[in-house]
């Protein structure tokens, strides 16, 4: 409410209630005055004509009764006179008299009798009589006076205050607006001077001229104003000073981030310039490498003491450590740098930890250790990630807990730790029973360059990066690392990995049994837990050692300890009592190994196993269908489905050789010389394996590669295995992306063959005995000197043959016929300087020298290759020389080799 309505209100609405209030106290006053008045007149005019009025009617002298009651009526506001006599009749009326109630006796005193708009008095008339002084009731007076004038006088006097009240309402409005006015104007311009001050108008001045309450409010506004003015003055005076300032800091930060911008140039030009360092260094450190691993290769080929032998055994671990060290730097420099992709293909942990677990079986069988992988039954298969980074950091961890462990076990697990649709956790694990780590050890352990103790490094070796390249790589795959540790006890590396499973489901047994009853002996718990869970979850129903004599297989797992003459007759009298076939899983290494004599038939597997190898000695020792097996049924295995491998080599003896490496009852061979051919035979044919070679004229082997996974959902799901004579770090992650799955390295090895028809055909190893070679007669080198390595060396050409003598002749001999044009198409390029042209031809001699006993030609052409994809054509004309010389020398054999 405004203070002008408050003021009309206090000073129209007060007075004007008081008026109101006294206005309503008078008519009510008046009007009870009045009727008092015209009570007692009324009754003092009745009891005053009444004694004459009651001696008239008592003489009966109705003139006299008609002139008293006319003198009666004559009183203003009478309307009507009546006599009555005792017995209550009528003597006498005069005017207009409204019937009375029925009376009959007279009142005995005067009384009104009040209706609504008239008063009826009653006066009782009496008479002396003359015997005695008593007076004797005559009869009655009734006079009716009309009272509306009464209340229409009332109504005047309000009709006169209401008039009365309106015009000092008037009056009393006019005088508060007034007021109000004059009190509230000199508020009303201080708020409007107060909102200008509050929008920055500080010009105004107010005056002053008006009462002392008001000059003081006026005078501090403008002294407000005045504050305000001088505020903003100052204000404005800062600002320029600060902006001033700031503009100075703008250019000096201008400066800064010119000199931070050359900095971060140079910083990446330094990157760059460091990054192409260690990638040249890379190649220059695997230049060497590749001629000292060559050597170590060839002198591990020829006759060579135990001493020697032990000799290159320490050279190729040296190497191996390098190698690894170069791999460590590349792969931190990479991370570093976040150049590294991951790739999303289908991966298989059992498989996967299999392969892993089989690259240190042998640092676990001469250390002696127990290593054991759990991969447990709710893990679904395939999951979607990187296998190869998976494989490098559970490949770190896995090597980190043998190097540092002397005796007890290592054991890897692999849980689900959670799945939501498509999304599943792994918790994968490596635990030992090593030397353990402290406190302050573990909080510096991801740290680069960074071990245990210094001394580490000089005792167990490593680069100290393997760990800080594993927290980097889970971190990028979206997982957590953890070390959990006691000196003395071992120590837990666990971490999560989230994959995707878009096609995942519960992994179906790899064997189905009719529940035969199998006796195990297993001192490690572990490995024991491993066995009987494998076996249950198989159809099996395992027993310990000691429940013989309704067993159909029995299993025992030996140490070296078992080997011993007095433990080993033991237990060979244990398998000669029992009667069913044995399976001997030793912690050692196969040529550690004793033979045993097994009369019910059995198998020896080496600790540590993996699931696949044991789910294939057991389909071989029991058949799934029966409930006990005989002797006769061992010797025979299960026939196996017949499997398509493909061979893509554009070099015919290459080709001949790995069909001959291949043939079995279980793979049937289709070769194909170009990657034309083989698309030609993709489209009307399916295989199960394609071994490419990778280097050869018109389609090479990543074109053909990519061709094949585009013809259908068969040969994009078909397992390709690129085939090369060499092939550097880089390259093999380039082809792995590309669509081939794995990379063989020629000269192809037997036993790297027959892991990667396990890993991806399913085919179990075959344990074959190498055939016994027949010495070669010394051939006779004239010009060689005797300290080069031999031009021919049958015994090795016989050996990469797979024992075939004939055959290593063949390829001896087609690869002198084919010098002669290779030598003419190498020297051309050379001098055309045609860098990819001189490659082809080079990488085709080294090729087709890996398959043939030419250890010189060999060597020669691999250190060539190494240095044209190095160096280029800098520095390779001695080399070429070099292998001219060979060639020579390789071809005056040839004559011998036909006799």
């Amino acid at each position: 409410m405004s203070l002008n309505t408050r003021l009309l209100f206090a000073l129209l609405g007060f007075p004007l209630l008081v008026y109101a209030v006294m206005a309503v106290l008078f008519v009510i006053q008046s009007d009870h005055t009045g009727r008092d008045v015209l009570k007692d007149r009324l009754t003092s005019a009745g009891e005053l004509l009444a004694p004459s009025l009651g001696s008239a009617m008592a003489d009966g002298d109705l003139q006299r009764l008609e002139e008293l009651a006319q003198q009666l009526l004559e009183h203003r506001g009478l309307r009507a006179v009546t006599l009555f006599d005792e017995q209550g009749n009528r003597l006498l009326v005069l005017g207009r008299s409204m019937p009375p109630p029925p009376r009959l006796h007279a009142p005995e005193v005067t009384a009104i009798a009040m209706e609504e708009d008239a008063w009826r008095l009653q006066v009782p008339l009496t008479s002396e009589t003359v015997a005695s002084a008593n007076r004797v009731a005559s009869g009655w007076l009734e006079a009716e006076m009309d009272i509306r004038a009464l209340t229409l006088e009332r109504y005047r006097l309000i009709a006169s205050l209401s008039l009365g009240g309106m015009l000092l309402g008037l009056l009393l409005f006019l005088i508060a607006f007034a007021i109000s006015r004059y009190a509230s104007r000199p508020i009303e311009e201080a708020n409007q001077a107060l909102y200008r001050l509050s929008r920055g108008d500080y010009s105004l001045v107010m005056s002053t001229a008006k009462p002392t309450e008001f000059k003081q409010l006026a005078n501090h506004i403008n002294r407000l104003a005045e504050h305000f003015q001088q505020a903003q003055r100052d204000m404005q005076s800062q600002i320029e000073q600060a902006t001033s300032e700031l503009q100075e800091s703008m250019e000096t930060i201008e400066e800064q981030n010119i000199k931070l911008d050359l900095a971060h140039r140079s910083a990446l030009r330094a990157n760059a310039v460091k990054s192409e360092f260690l990638a040249n260094m890379s190649h220059e450190i695997r230049t060497p490498l590749n001629g000292i691993i060559g050597f170590c290769r060839l002198l591990g080929r020829s006759s060579l003491d135990n001493r020697q032998k032990e000799w290159l055994e320490h050279v190729r671990r040296a190497c191996d450590n390098l190698l690894m060290l170069v791999n460590d730097v590349l792969d931190f420099s990479k991370l570093e740098a976040d150049r590294l992709t991951l790739e999303e293909v289908d991966v298989d942990i059992v498989a996967l930890v299999d392969e892993i677990i089989g690259l240190h079986a042998p640092e676990a069988q001469r250390k002696q250790l127990h290593l054991v992988a759990m991969v447990y039954d709710d893990v679904p298969t395939p999951l979607c990630g990187d296998p190869l980074r998976i494989h490098q950091v559970l490949n770190n961890l896995l090597g980190n807990a043998l190097k540092f462990t002397t005796e007890g076990e290592v054991i890897v697990r692999v849980m689900l730790d959670n799945q939501e649709g498509q999304h599943v956790v792994l918790h994968i694990s490596v635990s030992d029973t090593g030397i353990g780590l402290s406190d302050e050890h573990q909080q510096q352990l991801f740290s680069a360059f960074s071990q245990a103790e210094p001394s580490h490094s000089r005792q167990f070796g490593g680069s100290g990066l393997g760990l800080t390249i594993c927290r980097q790589l889970i971190q990028r795959m979206g997982g957590e690392i953890t070390v959990e540790s006691e000196l003395g006890k071992g120590s837990t590396f666990s971490f999560t990995l989230p994959l995707l499973a878009h096609l995942a489901d519960e992994r179906p047994p790899e064997l189905t049994l009719d529940s035969p009853i199998v006796r195990l002996h297993e001192p490690h718990l572990p490995t024991r837990n491993v066995l009987e869970h494998l076996l249950e979850r198989w159809g099996a129903r395992p027993v310990s050692f000691i429940d013989a004599g309704s067993e159909s297989l029995l299993i025992l797992c030996l140490s070296a300890e078992d080997f011993d003459e007095e433990r080993k007759g033991y237990w060979q009298s244990v398998i000669q009592q029992t009667p069913c076939p044995v399976m001997i899983l030793a912690n050692t290494t196969s040529f550690d190994l004793p033979s045993w004599e097994l009369p019910h038939g059995g198998e020896m597997l080496c600790k540590p196993f993996t699931r696949a190898q044991l789910a294939t000695t057991l389909r071989m020792l029991m058949h799934p269908q029966a409930l006990s097996i005989t002797s006769d049924s061992v010797s025979k295995p299960l026939p196996a489905p017949h499997l398509t491998v493909l061979i893509v080599d554009d070099n015919s003896p290459n080709r001949e050789l790995l069909k001959a490496m291949l043939e079995s009852d279980t793979l049937r061979i289709a070769l194909a010389e170009s990657g034309h051919e083989a698309l030609e035979f993709a489209r009307h044919h399916t295989a199960d394996m394609v071994l490419m070679d990778i280097r050869m004229p018109g389609m090479d082997g990543i074109q053909t590669t990519q061709a094949l996974r585009r013809i259908n959902n068969s040969w994009a799901r078909c397992p390709i295995i690129a085939v090369t004579a060499h092939v550097l770090s880089t390259e093999r992650q380039q082809w792995l992306s590309e669509g081939l799955d794995d990379v063989l390295v020629k000269p192809i090895d037997d036993a790297q063959l027959q892991q990667l028809l396990q890993r991806f055909l399913g085919i179990a190893p075959q344990h074959m005995t190498a055939p016994e070679v027949t010495p070669a007669r010394p051939l006779p080198s004239p010009s060689a000197p005797s300290s080069s390595l031999p031009a021919v060396d049958l015994t090795l050409g016989a050996r990469l043959a797979g024992g075939k003598e004939t055959l290593a002749k063949q390829q001896l001999v087609r690869l002198i016929d084919s010098l002669p044009e290779t030598e003419q198409q190498i020297r051309s390029a050379f001098q055309a300087a045609d860098l990819t042209t001189l490659l082809d031809w080079v990488h085709g001699l080294n090729g087709a020298s890996r398959y043939c006993g030419a250890p010189e030609l060999a060597l020669l052409v691999e250190t060539l290759e190494t240095r044209l994809r190095t160096s280029g054509l800098r520095h390779v004309k001695t080399l070429l020389d070099e292998l001219y010389t060979a060639m020579a020398r390789l071809s005056q054999e040839r004559h011998t080799l036909l006799t």
